[in-house]
């Protein structure tokens, strides 16, 4: 078998999660002059988050002061086959080149959602990419119990405040009813720049031209390829779930619940230790799901989690 290289990456983060950086390797390295994000190999008996910390140290000349796990991918290059082990770094200590010398060609700090200003990238980065441009927070809509108009104008409230990311649940109503409210969410949410995922109806995600569908844990579990659409999530209630995700090539996925929820307020819920548990070796963002508000956001990251994702709560 391949020996698998165990490498440390950091998705340095600045401007409220809007910018991260890349850097260009230098001359005389492996593909010379791509672009990565900045990290290098965990060296025996060191933790990742040792590793990355010295690799910034070594590297760009900082050191992470707040740094959490994220996601890890695996990736065969013709001269080895490395695991990524990505971790957000959100906060450092020196300044990039200046505190130390700059081992990189150079850096460059890229708008989140937006396509890479620089190349060539190493291709191992090209989910991670995408992965960045997922938002943090999503809104599932409950328009079931609240009522269609109220939901409406919450919904503008919220895209007026920074909401991006949308799933249209509300799946007990008959499809014609539901149709015209996937309809009404996916114009608002349109005009915000923001996304819209349909719960478990290829359907009426096409003809609303919805940006992608939701998989409930049923559906993941019948799921034997990847539905095609720009973007496909699913929930999850554990971490073979979350890998099962992962193996079907989706984008994301929600795990839950964290904390109880006003649906069950005696049901204690995973609790951020056992829900980082789950997380570990993830390969896809996960937002935390059950009893999260705007609030549990840093939490949420601290303990692994891409975001969050609220029925009532945004």
């Amino acid at each position: 078998m391949t020996k698998i290289v165990e490498v440390a990456a950091a998705v340095m983060m600045r401007a409220d999660g809007r910018e991260f950086l890349l850097a260009q390797r230098p001359e005389g390295k492996v593909y010379a002059g791509y672009w990565e994000f900045p990290g290098g190999k965990v060296e025996p008996g060191e933790s990742v988050r040792d590793a990355l910390i010295r690799e910034l140290q070594e590297e760009l000349g900082i050191t992470a002061s707040e740094c959490s796990p994220w996601l890890t991918r695996q990736f065969t290059y013709p001269h080895a086959t490395v695991r990524l082990n990505f971790w957000r770094v959100t906060a450092w200590e020196g300044e990039i080149g200046i505190t130390a010398p700059l081992e990189h060609s150079a850096v460059d700090w890229q708008k989140t959602g937006k396509s890479a200003t620089v190349a060539p990238i190493l291709p191992a980065n090209d989910p991670i990419l995408k992965a960045l441009s997922l938002p943090t927070t999503m809104a599932i809509t409950n328009a079931e119990t609240e009522g269609t108009e109220r939901q409406l104008e919450r919904l503008e409230d919220a895209l007026l405040a920074g909401l991006r990311l949308i799933q249209v649940r509300d799946k007990d109503w008959p499809a014609a009813q539901r149709l015209w409210f996937a309809e009404g969410v996916c114009r608002l949410a349109h005009s915000h720049g923001a996304l819209v995922v349909i719960n478990d109806d290829e359907e009426i995600a096409r003809r609303v031209g919805a940006d992608g569908i939701h998989l409930s844990s049923a559906r993941l579990a019948a799921c034997t390829q990847r539905p095609d659409f720009t973007w496909v999530g699913a929930s999850c209630h554990n971490a073979d779930e979350v890998t099962r995700a992962g193996e079907l090539g989706l984008d994301y996925a929600l795990l839950g619940p964290v904390l109880p929820t006003q649906t069950h307020p005696d049901a204690t819920g995973l609790g951020w230790t056992a829900f980082a548990g789950q997380l570990t070796g993830n390969t896809l963002p996960v937002l935390a799901l059950g009893g999260m508000t705007p609030a549990a956001l840093s939490t949420a990251q601290k303990h692994g989690a891409h975001g969050i994702a609220m029925m009532r709560g945004w």
